[in-house]
């Protein structure tokens, strides 16, 4: 198994597919919600991902300041549904935000995250900023962390 990181023009067209059809299946198909998945963000972005037998089984998305939010931030985190519960969730956030303050030089990350995994990036030092509310029929909250440790 091996971890990658790649900007947009680094990444290979089979990667690029396999990363678009694995956030499609998890974000659209498992969690049945019709949205715009690919929303102009990824050329600006770095893909961080891990392949175990030709499939992507986990990734998440490093954008840069000023693309999202005036902070950098992440997106699309997912593990492959049997991948789950192994801490491989845990193990792909560290090492996203290792990049962003070590690589990036970036201090404060903010986050739109799922309020059911509030508690899951509160343990990085996360802190709600907004109340919940509903994104394409599911609640989320706006976190932030400052002081990225690199």
């Amino acid at each position: 198994m091996t971890w990658h990181i790649k900007t947009f023009d680094q990444l290979s067209a089979h990667e690029l597919y396999d990363i678009l059809q694995e956030r499609t299946r998890v974000f659209v198909v498992e969690q049945e919600c019709a949205y715009l998945e690919v929303d102009g963000k990824d050329q600006a972005s770095y893909h961080l991902f891990k392949i175990e037998n030709e499939q992507i089984i986990a990734y998440i998305r490093l954008i840069p300041k000023g693309v999202s939010y005036k902070e950098a931030s992440f997106g699309r985190v997912l593990v492959h549904e049997d991948y789950r519960k192994t801490g491989l969730g845990r193990e792909l956030v560290q090492k996203g935000l290792a990049f962003l303050g070590d690589a990036m030089g970036e201090n404060v990350v903010r986050i739109q995250a799922q309020s059911h995994l509030q508690r899951f990036y509160a343990s990085f030092g996360f802190q709600a900023i907004s109340d919940v509310y509903d994104d394409d029929g599911i609640p989320h909250v706006d976190m932030i962390k400052e002081e990225v440790e690199t």
